[in-house]
């Protein structure tokens, strides 16, 4: 027997059905949504409810703060060790620098005696004497300032006590007061530290 045609009805019936059940896809979806919002809820709630969870945050944060701590303390470090090291540099250069003053101390007197014996010998030597002298003496300045010595000779200049010393002062109508009339002794710097006051006689006004 044959079967009877379908009718439009029951095309339409049908369609509903199929419209009106379930389809796979969707329902898979929904179930993992549901899943992974039970285990979020879950998870809140363990890390709400469970105090070795709280303990292990604390744990954490306490770490971070020490790591932070011994970045600081290594920066600190790292500074001190630069200025120590600065320091030290500062220090040799000093020493290398003034390591002759000591040296230069001795010397001196020598320079004064050459320089006494060469104005004594104005009057009454040979001229191969007094250039022999002459040349000593030139020498012993060049030596002298190839390591950094200066000489203080401030002959008119303004009377200045960080280089100078008065031995005494004289009345002079003709200069100003406080002005270095005669150099007795002449001073001298090593790399400009004062080694040897200058030896001084100072002007003042005429009572």
């Amino acid at each position: 027997m044959a079967k009877d045609p379908q009718t439009p009805l029951d095309d339409e019936l049908a369609r509903e059905e199929q419209e009106a059940e379930p389809q796979p896809e969707t329902v898979e979806g929904e179930l993992e949504d549901a899943i992974e919002g039970a285990e979020q809820a879950a998870t809140e709630s363990q890390a709400a409810d469970n105090p070795e969870a709280e303990t292990l945050a604390a744990r954490v944060e306490e770490l971070e703060q020490s790591v932070a701590d011994a970045k600081e303390q290594q920066l600190r470090a790292a500074a001190e060790a630069q200025n120590v090291r600065r320091r030290a540099e500062q220090e040799a250069e000093k020493a290398r620098k003034f390591a002759l003053e000591k040296f230069v101390k001795e010397l001196l007197p020598v320079v004064d005696s050459l320089e006494k014996a060469l104005e004594a010998m104005q009057d009454g030597a040979s001229e191969a004497h007094r250039e022999g002298v002459s040349m000593t003496l030139k020498m012993q300045h060049d030596v002298l300032a190839k390591f950094g010595v200066e000489v203080v000779d401030p002959h008119g200049e303004p009377f200045d006590p960080q280089f100078h010393e008065a031995i005494t002062m004289v009345p002079n109508p003709e200069m100003e007061p406080n002005t270095v009339m005669e150099v007795m002794q002449k001073g001298y710097l090593l790399n400009g530290r004062l080694v040897r006051p200058a030896m001084v006689v100072v002007s003042k006004a005429a009572d």
